[in-house]
């Protein structure tokens, strides 16, 4: 549920855009908004979780998730949907880092690897299929009801945790404020600096926002690696090279996805007149070839080098992404498209339940709680990065081809582009698109450093664990 709505909303933004009056850049700050409250928290809530039991910050989450969720649908303003998406982020927060916990403490070391892989698997899975739920939803019931299905849910869910999560052992703990709030103001400088940089025309407020923000940042980095006691984010988690290896490998793989639905979406209802149904089951090959090899791909993540495993799911991503780039024209062939959403899948499927796995194999049980959380906060980081960064390259390549004044009814699907415009707005779209495999580049080249990870599981090995275990 979390997961979903951190990409369900890119192929409601041309309804969202319509019906609330508002630009492009305003429905992305609709998803940039939650994965900044979702990503700067989430370290101190890791915390919390030890504090307070993971069971409890959980359901605390979840209950704050789901108003918020129901708050989302209610509004009426693109300024209230913001702010409600704030509080959903904040309750996504409280959650995220309490799964891992919780998976780490219950499954012994030689079966944690294919436990913490069907996590991340679920993790990719559900980010590709947020589009297709959110286009059937938008088409069939209105952009609200992508909220509104989180309510029932989130009560199921709610009822089940309570009684089926177990609670777990509490540790107390000293709580580095000054952590949360350099890297709270550090965060929110930089993202927003860089999405409303093109709207305030790069101006010196912009640049020094910008800058304050990686000195803030860089300043917390300092303050940890001088806090003798209990840091937000603990720097010697990073001395383990696969951890810091699989969080550059996530925040890429996260960037990349939150970025590529912005235009994928925008171009498919806008270019080729696609419903949100249509545009969003462009990317049913994704989501099924994702679904079909998650399950093998986890297997292997106990046993095969997560060298190989994670180096063929880049090239593949990358490839795929390039592809997908290049065919966001106005008469390219619907085959070509699904065939390239399939290859994003099958990349895809190696990346997610890998990096998961293999980021705190290695970690200590006294630093796994911590780990966790500094790999959901950076997974998230990547993630708000994606989304304002795609936001400044499509104002940008708008520009450059004279759509800067392109009329929100248009943007929104309000009626056909003229040919040429199409035209222009297909190349737009495609030249924006471009950003995300050169990001996973990065990934790629990170992921080339793995070590082979201790304590894998034994090939023939089945053995057991159960459930309430610690």
């Amino acid at each position: 549920m979390i997961l979903l709505d951190t990409t369900i909303v890119t192929v409601a933004t041309p309804a969202i855009i319509e019906d609330l009056d508002a630009d492009v850049n305003s429905v992305v700050w609709v998803t940039s908004a939650y994965l900044l409250a979702y990503a700067v928290p989430v370290l101190i809530t890791g915390r919390l979780g030890d504090r307070f039991g993971p069971k409890n910050l959980y359901l605390t989450g979840l209950a704050l998730f789901t108003a918020a969720s129901l708050w989302c649908g209610l509004t009426g303003s693109i300024e209230g949907l913001i702010i409600a998406r704030v509080f959903q982020g904040f309750g996504a927060s409280m959650m995220t880092p309490q799964t891992m916990a919780i998976i780490t403490r219950i499954f012994a070391v030689e079966r944690r690897g294919s436990a913490m892989a069907l996590w991340g698997a679920t993790a990719g899975v559900a980010t590709l299929v947020g589009p297709v739920l959110g286009g059937v939803l938008t088409d069939g019931l209105g952009w609200e009801w992508i909220f509104f299905i989180n309510v029932p849910v989130g009560l199921v869910a709610f009822a089940l945790a309570y009684r089926l999560v177990p609670r777990l052992e509490t540790h107390k703990h000293k709580f580095d404020w000054l952590g949360v709030a350099l890297s709270g103001v550090g965060m929110f400088l930089l993202v927003f600096g860089i999405q409303e940089g093109k709207q305030q025309h790069w101006s010196p407020t912009i640049w020094t926002m910008i800058a304050g923000g990686i000195v803030v940042i860089a300043v917390f980095v300092l303050v940890q690696s001088r806090n003798t006691g209990e840091p937000l984010m603990p720097l010697k988690v990073f001395a383990d090279r696969n951890f810091s290896i699989s969080n550059l490998g996530i925040a890429a793989v996260s960037f990349s996805f939150t970025a590529m639905g912005f235009p994928l979406m925008l171009w498919a209802q806008v270019v080729r007149g696609y419903s949100p149904t249509e545009a969003g089951c462009l990317l049913i090959p994704m989501a099924v070839m994702s679904i079909v090899l998650a399950p093998m791909v986890g297997k292997l993540s106990d046993k095969v080098h997560p060298r190989i495993l994670t180096g063929f799911g880049f090239l593949v991503l990358i490839g795929a992404m390039l592809l997908s780039a290049l065919l966001l024209k106005t008469d390219t062939p619907l085959w070509q498209l699904l065939v390239a959403m399939g290859l994003i899948g099958v990349g895809s499927s190696f990346l997610w339940a890998v990096l998961t796995a293999t980021a705190t194999r290695n970690l200590p049980i006294t630093l796994a709680g911590a780990g966790s959380g500094v790999y959901n906060a950076l997974r998230q980081v990547g993630a708000v990065l994606g989304s304002a960064g795609i936001a400044v390259l499509i104002d940008s390549r708008l520009a450059a081809h004279g759509l800067e004044k392109l009329q929100s009814h248009e943007a929104g699907g309000g009626g056909p582009l003229p040919p040429g415009v199409a035209d222009k707005f297909s190349e737009a779209m495609s030249q924006s698109l471009l950003l995300v495999p050169a990001v996973l580049v990065l990934g790629f080249l990170a992921v080339l450093l793995y070590e082979r990870p201790s304590h894998f599981a034994p090939v023939a090995s089945t053995k057991a664990v159960p459930a309430n275990a610690e």
